[in-house]
């Protein structure tokens, strides 16, 4: 198998996206990321921090299902 990306760490995770390691564990823990196990490390596949991201963007309210913006 061919990975076409490299797998990402918990510290490059957390100085991208500006929060401590301790709060990358915490979504991998709760399942809101999603990683791989390696040993005692997690690795977290380009693709999945993407949909990681994108699935916290936060949507105008007119944008919203069943909500109208004021």
């Amino acid at each position: 198998m061919m990975l076409s990306k490299p797998f990402m760490t918990t510290h490059e995770i957390a100085e991208l996206l500006k929060v401590s390691e301790a709060t990358v564990r915490t979504w991998i823990h709760e399942g809101e990321l999603r990683a791989a196990r390696f040993g005692r490390e997690f690795r977290v596949a380009a693709k999945d921090l993407e949909a990681f991201v994108d699935a916290h963007i936060l949507k105008p309210a007119s944008d919203r299902k069943g909500k109208k913006a004021d």
